[in-house]
Formats: C-alpha cells, sequence, structure tokens
C-alpha cells in the first residue's frame, strides 16, 4: 500500500515536472513571437527610419501658431460698381407700366456696394501688409483688422495681376508684429505647413498640411508668371492673402487658390513662393509697380513631341520657337530652335522657369545664359530689356501691322476648345480697314499659330507679329467662336 501511495506521487511529481517545462517552452515561444511582432511595430525607431516625436511635433505648430498669429491680418474691402437697369429698356411700355407700376424716367444704371475679405500678413514694424491682389482690387476702401480687435483704415501701394500679389500700409504710430520670410526653394514635397488666414470670416483659424508638389503652373490666368507651391492644408474662401508657414515659423508662401468643385476646401490648395512674393512686394514698395525683364523671344516647353517637330534632340529646357529682331535675344546671338538650359547659373527645366527668371531679373542687367545648340554648348550674355516697355511697342505693332488686338484665354475658353494652359489668345478688338477684319476674323475668334508656329499667351502673340516682314503672306491657324471649327486663314502684313 504504502509502495503505491510513493508511485502514485513519483507519477504526478514527473507529470508536473513535465508540464512545468511544456509550459515553459510554450512561453518562451510565445515570447519569441511576441518580440518578433514588438520588432515589427517599432521598426520606425531603427536607426535607418525616422524617430517622430509625437509631442515635440504638436508643439512645433503649436509654437508657430503662437509666433505667426499677432502678424496675421483680417481685410475687410468695400467696391462700389454700376450695374446696368434690367427694365430699362421697358421703360416706355405701357403694360410694364400698368402691371408693373413701373417709374417714369428710370436710371440707366444703380451704384451698388460690394463688400470682400481675405487675410494678409504684416511685413515689418511699420506697417506693411502683403495680400493677394484678387483680396484689394478695385476697392473703394480697404480697412486691416489686427489680431487685438484694432481697425486701420489701410493705403493700397501697389498690386500685381501677373503674380496676384498686393501690398497695403497701415499707420498705427506703433511698431507692429511682423512675420519672417523663409526660403520657398529649400522646401521639399512632404514637408510640414501651417497656414493661418480668416477662412470666410473665422478669424485667426490655424490648419496644418504638407507640400503636396512644387512649381504647379497654369492654375489661373496662363499668361501669368505662376510657381505655386500646393498643399493639402486646408485653405478656404478668404484665407487668401494669409501665410503658409514652416515649422520654424518662416512665411514659405501666400495662400492664393484652391482647386474645388464645391467653393471650399478639398485638399488641393496654391500658395504663392516667399521668394516670389518677396521679390514682388519689394518692388511694389520701391516703385508701386514691378518692372520686369523682357528677352524678345517666343518660347515653349521642351517635349519629345516638339523635339522631333524642331528635329533636335529631346532634353529638359526652354525651347526657343522665334526671336525677335532687334530684342535683346538677337542681339545676344540667341536663334531659333536653341534650347536654354540654364539662365544665371540656374537649371531651366521648361518654359515658365526661363519666363519667371528673366522677368525676375534686374533691367540693364547682363545675364549669363547657356543653350544648346546643334548638340553643343553654347554660353552667351544678353542685356536683359524692359517687358512694360515692349509690351507696349508691341501691342501697337500689331495693332498697326494687322489691326488687331487679343487677349489671354479665359479657364472656360481652355476647357471649351480643348486648349492646354497658356495656348493661344482671343481678338478682343478689330480695326474694321485691318488685316484680319477683311480676312474675316470676328471678336473672340481663337488664334492658335502664325505660320505654323504656336502662339503661347499675349506676349508669345505679339512678338511673333512683330518679327513678321512687312508685305508678307502670313497663315493663321485659328477657331470660330460661333461654331467651335478651327481652319486656317491667310492674310497680308501691312
Amino acid at each position: 500500500m504504502g509502495k503505491k501511495i510513493v508511485s502514485k506521487y513519483v507519477l504526478l511529481l514527473g507529470a508536473g515536472i513535465l508540464l512545468v517545462f511544456g509550459f515553459s517552452g510554450c512561453s518562451k515561444a510565445d515570447n519569441g513571437q511576441a518580440q518578433a511582432q514588438v520588432s515589427v511595430t517599432q521598426a520606425p525607431t531603427s536607426s535607418t527610419a525616422p524617430v517622430v516625436n509625437q509631442s515635440a511635433f504638436r508643439g512645433a505648430i503649436a509654437q508657430v501658431a503662437r509666433d505667426a498669429l499677432p502678424a496675421v491680418v483680417h481685410i475687410e474691402v468695400t467696391q462700389q460698381k454700376f450695374v446696368n437697369n434690367p427694365l430699362q429698356p421697358f421703360e416706355h411700355d405701357p403694360f410694364f407700366h400698368f402691371f408693373f407700376n413701373l417709374p417714369r424716367n428710370m436710371p440707366r444704371r444703380f451704384k451698388r456696394e460690394l463688400m470682400g475679405l481675405g487675410s494678409g500678413m504684416i511685413m515689418d514694424a511699420d506697417g506693411y501688409v502683403l495680400t493677394n491682389n484678387h483680396v484689394v482690387a478695385g476697392a473703394n476702401t480697404i480697412q486691416v483688422i489686427l489680431a487685438d480687435g484694432s481697425q486701420y483704415p489701410a493705403k493700397l501701394v501697389g498690386t500685381d495681376p501677373k503674380t496676384d500679389l498686393a501690398v497695403v500700409k497701415i499707420t498705427t504710430g506703433e511698431k507692429l508684429p511682423h512675420v519672417t520670410f523663409g526660403d520657398s526653394d529649400k522646401l521639399s514635397i512632404g514637408d510640414w505647413v501651417v497656414a493661418i488666414g480668416d477662412p470666410r470670416g473665422l478669424d485667426q483659424t490655424v490648419t496644418q498640411g504638407i507640400i503636396s508638389a512644387k512649381h504647379r503652373r497654369g492654375i489661373l490666368d496662363p499668361s501669368s508668371y505662376q510657381d505655386y507651391l500646393q498643399t493639402d492644408a486646408a485653405i478656404n474662401p478668404g484665407n487668401s492673402g494669409g501665410p503658409l508657414l514652416n515649422l520654424e515659423g518662416q512665411v514659405i508662401g501666400v495662400n492664393s487658390a484652391i482647386e474645388s468643385t464645391s467653393g471650399g476646401f478639398q485638399g488641393i490648395g496654391f500658395a504663392i513662393p516667399s521668394n516670389m512674393a518677396v521679390h514682388i512686394a519689394r518692388e511694389l514698395i520701391a516703385h508701386g509697380k514691378v518692372e520686369r525683364g523682357w528677352l524678345g523671344v517666343s518660347i515653349e516647353d521642351m517635349t519629345p513631341v516638339v523635339a522631333k517637330s524642331a528635329k533636335i534632340s529631346y532634353i529638359k529646357g526652354a525651347l526657343i520657337a522665334d526671336v525677335i529682331k532687334g530684342s535683346p535675344a538677337d542681339e545676344a546671338g540667341l536663334k531659333k530652335n536653341d534650347v536654354v538650359t540654364r539662365f544665371e547659373g540656374k537649371t531651366v527645366e521648361n518654359a515658365s522657369d526661363l519666363q519667371n527668371a528673366v522677368a525676375d531679373a534686374a533691367i540693364g542687367q547682363k545675364a549669363a545664359i547657356t543653350v544648346m545648340r546643334d548638340g553643343q554648348t553654347k554660353d552667351l550674355t544678353v542685356r536683359i530689356g524692359n517687358l512694360q516697355e515692349e509690351a507696349k511697342k508691341l501691342a501697337a505693332s500689331a495693332q498697326e501691322r494687322l489691326g488687331v488686338t487679343v487677349r489671354p484665354l479665359s479657364a472656360e475658353e481652355t476647357r471649351k476648345y480643348g486648349l492646354e494652359q497658356g495656348s493661344g489668345v482671343a481678338i478682343e478688338s478689330l480695326t474694321s480697314d485691318g488685316p484680319m477684319a477683311q480676312a474675316g476674323f470676328e471678336v473672340d475668334d481663337i488664334l492658335l499659330a502664325i505660320n505654323n508656329i504656336p502662339v503661347n499667351g499675349v506676349e508669345g502673340f505679339a512678338n511673333l507679329v512683330k518679327a513678321l516682314p512687312p508685305n508678307q503672306n502670313v497663315v493663321l491657324s485659328a477657331i470660330d467662336h460661333r461654331t467651335g471649327q478651327s481652319g486656317n486663314a491667310q492674310l497680308v502684313t501691312r
């Protein structure tokens, strides 16, 4: 009996030992699996992956907001417009007088007062405020409301519709908080940014996002100077003119536009880069206007199709489609089918790069320009001309030689006719005895090419016209605005 009990206890003890070892082994296997799972989920903490301190990140955004908010302002504008009286044609109609009791001698026009709002940022302690042109353009009165609620009337210093920028000034009698500008060229896609403004009148609104893309062009007026930063930071009507800041608290963009089917935020906003904005603001403060450089060439983006058409090797750059005789480019030795690859030491990726670089260059400056010609690199020096002065001459030349003035295509016209942004121009007016009117053209017809050279905007059209020899047969490619059909017409220049 005693031996059986002892044996029984021995068996129980052995089973216990096995169970212990068995569970211990499972525990090790489970722990090993858990360790493997942890190592996967914690992979970002390895030496090759970025470490994100969530607390520091939140603190950075909060700090940016605290520092910048005092320098962000709300702008209210009023604008007076005269509108035609819609009932004026029925002034002498007895039917309308009887049933609608219309007054006699109705005014032909009514004066309406419109109100608008936007945002802005104080640039310096003296009260210069940077905002968008579309916020203050045509305003009769401008009121700037500071972060503390104080209000001041503002004086318009200058506007630049081509970049949608404007500067106004307030006088307070004291030094004002102001923003600091950063270098927008140093931004990378994916960098975190903070937007501040007054969307839909909600003062001092702060949103955050990232830089979604750079160098967006053709967003608004295709003839304007555009190089937008794209962001997914929430921007709505009323944000226009407010700052887009990096996490160091520096302004790296001026919020300007949104892409939306609803009129509100859909994750696609656009800001004017700070480097462009600062340059324009300084010009406006110094001169009240922006003087832009001029080369005297028609340019277009290089693409494989364009390169094949021009019978040259495809490389990135700006293709010179034509050179105006006597222009700075002509005097510097630039030629048709040259591909501009560098300007003042900076790489030229496309036509917009060259357009913006030349526009920002100082009038009279001698600029270094590198071109690819017949497979060989050539370094040239060009003296920058004055675009404003030349634009007047070019417009007068087009009017004199063809009897026409033109305008940029609207976004609606571009979509309607299936054209690329920046291509073509629309006829604004015609001289009745001019060559184009005699050839049958009408106002609002779309001009696409002259002698098979594409027309790229108003400046491009004027450059092509100026380059035409007198008494020369010219073939114009165009779209009839009435039917939408395209075709060619021939005329003789004056």
